[in-house]
Parts: structure tokens; sequence; C-alpha cells
């Protein structure tokens, strides 16, 4: 027993090593890459570099595009293997549905992940929580391809962190053949998010099925901060979804693209990349970006604190951000790109131009996503917010806040419907049914059983007195 319990030990101990968490005692900051000696590869071994990303985020060869990884793997072995001793890499490639589950999956998990692609909000948390290698940009060739106004973010102020992968910004999906083209402005003739809350089209209302980007469209269409560490404006946001929810057809999530090109649903809120796929196979599909404001987000690549490979990993970055794998990547995703040389390239300005899609004032699909910029978005949010951090794009939550959100999150899926009551009800009548017709069952039984027990004594009593009547002596 004693030995069991010491290799369940030692196993914790494993698992405990291979996760990106640290102790809470130990310094907030992972060291450099550069710090590290690179391990003794040798000639002939295989290095598997672990890529944990987005699921449908990176071009993977299908429907005749590059698939970057594999590109990756030849351009490695060719070119830098011998770098690294003579040996190769081999890309194993893996995704996850949102930052949360990534982050738990780093925390808790025995698999050593090497590169991950963290949206901003979450690269501050994980650099807080020391669960990120610091490496030195300035060394990846590519690194010039990053405009300056991607440079220096409130998750990363020294560039040491992580390397952008792609942006893109949250509006309004709706179907112009089922929707008043006069609903999505307000009274100031302004674009809104109160479209959302429009009760002409109760049932045909889509709604996210995550707190963060639920309540910020409630948020933003009220003035709200989406950053606010005020619990009271949370509490308000929460009233506003309370007050959408009996319109809604549901909150979803990856749901949103069959509902809306079937035309099962008419609105929702989602992202300008998705709408341009979708708009592709479904035409009466329009989008806009609500004035009260709108969230971007950015995500990028960043090298867990775990990683066993964090020089390859550099090797990795460096080369999705040069021209052709970056390329292939922002016209394979629909999302925008914050890479000069993809938005300098005449292929993808091409590919960009084919898109079905086209505006009301004629733009097409690389002016909707290059026109509303976050330099744009930041200027119309300092206008309305001055010397308040800017809520055009997520940060991280104090321990405090993010339970106050989920509290209010959990209260407002169960509450306001007459749902919950019935299934309660509904579960105490089967329950009920259940045990009436076991005590029904077991009465049946034990009487059965009884009348066995009497007809058995009234048979034994017959028997006995027919016997001692065959054993008396006749006269």
């Amino acid at each position: 027993m004693k030995r069991i319990i010491s290799l369940f030990l030692v196993l914790i101990m494993i698992l405990s090593m291979a996760a990106c968490s640290r102790n809470d005692d130990e310094v907030k900051t992972a060291v450099s890459v550069e710090e590290i000696k690179k391990p003794e590869y040798k000639s002939g071994q295989t290095i598997t570099l672990k890529v944990y990303n987005w699921g449908e985020y990176i071009s993977d060869g299908s429907e005749d595009s590059l698939d970057v990884n594999a590109a990756f793997e030849e351009y490695f072995n060719t070119n830098r293997s011998s770098l690294y001793g003579g040996a190769k890499v081999k890309v194993e490639y893996s995704t996850y549905p949102t930052n949360e589950d990534m982050y738990s999956k780093l925390k808790n998990s025995a698999v050593a992940y090497d590169i991950v692609v963290p949206s901003d909000y979450m690269i501050e948390k994980l650099k807080n929580e020391g669960m990120l290698f610091s490496f030195d940009t300035s060394t990846l060739s590519n690194y010039k391809n990053i405009p300056e106004s991607f440079k220096k973010a409130y998750y990363d102020e020294n560039n040491e962190y992580s390397v952008p992968y792609t942006y893109g910004m949250m509006g309004v999906i709706y179907n112009k053949e089922i929707v008043d083209k006069n609903d999505i402005y307000d009274e100031d003739n302004k674009k809104t998010w109160g479209l959302l809350w429009n009760e002409k089209y109760k049932n045909n209302i889509l709604q996210f099925n995550n707190p963060r980007d639920a309540f910020a469209t409630a948020m933003y269409w009220k003035g709200l901060n989406v950053n606010s560490t005020d619990p009271d404006e949370w509490d308000k946001a929460l009233e506003l979804l309370k007050e959408q929810k009996p319109l809604l057809q549901g909150y979803v999530n990856d749901e949103i693209f069959n509902k809306m090109k079937t035309e099962s649903a008419a609105i929702a809120p989602y992202f300008v990349g998705d709408f341009l796929t979708m708009a592709e196979e479904e035409e009466n599909l329009d989008f806009y970006y609500p004035d009260e404001g709108v969230n971007y987000f950015v995500d990028a690549m960043c090298i867990p604190s775990c990683s066993q490979n964090p020089h390859i990993a550099k090797e990795y970055i460096n080369f999705m951000i040069g021209e052709t794998a970056a390329v292939a990547n922002a016209m394979y995703i629909g999302y925008a790109s914050p890479n000069s040389a993809v938005i300098n390239s005449e292929e993808y300005i091409e590919a960009m131009n084919e898109y079905a899609y086209e505006g009301e004032n004629g733009e097409g699909a690389y002016e909707l996503l290059y026109n509303y910029t976050p330099d744009v978005v930041n200027a119309a949010y300092d206008s309305l917010y001055p010397g308040e951090i800017s809520p055009a794009c997520y940060r991280s939550f104090d321990p405090d806040i993010q339970t106050h959100v989920n509290t209010l999150w959990e209260d407002l899926k169960i509450s306001g419907s007459t749902e919950l009551w019935v299934h309660i009800l509904s579960i105490a009548i089967v329950v009920a049914v259940v045990a009436y017709a076991g005590y029904s069952i077991y009465i049946r039984k034990k009487r059965s059983r009884d009348y066995r027990m009497r007809d058995k004594q009234k048979m034994l009593e017959k028997r006995t007195k027919a016997l001692e009547n065959a054993q008396k002596p006749t006269e």
C-alpha cells in the first residue's frame, strides 16, 4: 500500500511540474527565453512542438489553403535544423474553444504546450501569474511586419510576452429580409445595440453564451464601462440582460453560424470576421458597428512557461508573422491582420475583394475589416471617456469582480423564467409517481406473500388434522 501511495505522490509531482502555474510565493515574472540554455538536441531526433490554438484558426491546407504547420516543418528542417544539432521538428496541433478553457488547461494539465494564442485580457492574466516566458521580440527577423499601433499594448507594454496574430471587432449581424433597416438606428439616427432589445423581433434574436461578451452588448448600449471595477455597473447591465431574455431565441456561440445562415434567427451580436464567412453563403445577411461603441480583441502568440522547446517556439512565431504564412492565415481565418505584410499584399487584397459582401455604401470586405481600426475605436472612446481606461478592449478582471460577474451570469441564466419551476415540478411529480408505483408493488408483493403464507398454513393444518384422524383407532 505504501508503495502505491509513493507512486501516486510521484505522479502528482510530475503533473505539478509540467503545468504552467507557479506557487503564490514565487516571483510573478517568467524567466526570459534568452536566459535559458538551449537543450542539446541530437541529429536525427524529432522534436514535437506542441501548438495550442483556437478552433478553425489557422490555414490548414483545406479548401486549397496553405498548410502553414507543414510549411513551418519544411522550413525548419531545411533551414534551421543545423542550429539545433540536426534535429527535426514535428508540429502537434490542438485546439480550444475559449480563453478560459485554455487557461485551465495550462494551469492544471500535464501537457507542456510550446505555443498558445490567447486574447489580450488573458495574456495580461497569464503574464501576471508568471505563466508566460518573456522573449526578445527584436531578434525576430519578421517583427518589422508588426505596425507600431499594435506594439506596447496594455497587456504587453514592453513587447516581451507576445506577438500579434490577428484581431477583430464585434458588431451586429442582421437579416435584411426580416429586419426593417430603420430599426438599426436610434432616435438620434445612430446605429445602435438597441436592436437586440427590440420587441418586434422576439424569438428572432440571439445573444452570446458567455458573460464577457453578453454583458458588453448591454454596457456599450447604455454607456457603461466593460472594464468597470464598480459592481453596481455590472448589476445595471444584468437588469438590461434580464429585460432582454424573454425576447431571445437562445444563447449561442458557434451555433450562430447555422442559425443565421439558415434564417432561423434574424439578429445576433458577433464578430466581423465570422460575419464575412456567413455572408458568403447567405446574401441576405448584413453587418454594422453600433455607434455607442464596440469591442475589439487582439489574439497574440505567446510561449507558456511550461514550454519544453521555447527557442523553437520563437522560430515558429517568427515564421508565422512572415508574409507567406501571415497572408495564408489571414485569408483562411477571415479576421483582420495586425501585419503590414498582409495589409499591403496584392494577393490578400484581391482575395478580400472576391468576398460576396457589399455594404450599403459599396464597401467590400477589405474596407469593412480595415476602415474601422483599433485606432479609430480608441479615439472615439477617448472622446467619450476622457481620462479613463478605454473600454474598447477587455481588461483582465480582478478576482472579486470576476466572481461577481460569474454570479450575475448564473443568476441571469436561471432567473425570470418559469422553465426552472416547470422542471422542478416535473421532477417532483415523476419522483412521486415512481415512489407510489414502488410502494404499490411492495404492498402487492407483501399481500401476495401473506396470502401464500396463510394458505400454506391452512394446508399444513388440514394435512395435520387428516393425519391425526388417520392415526385414531377404529371402533
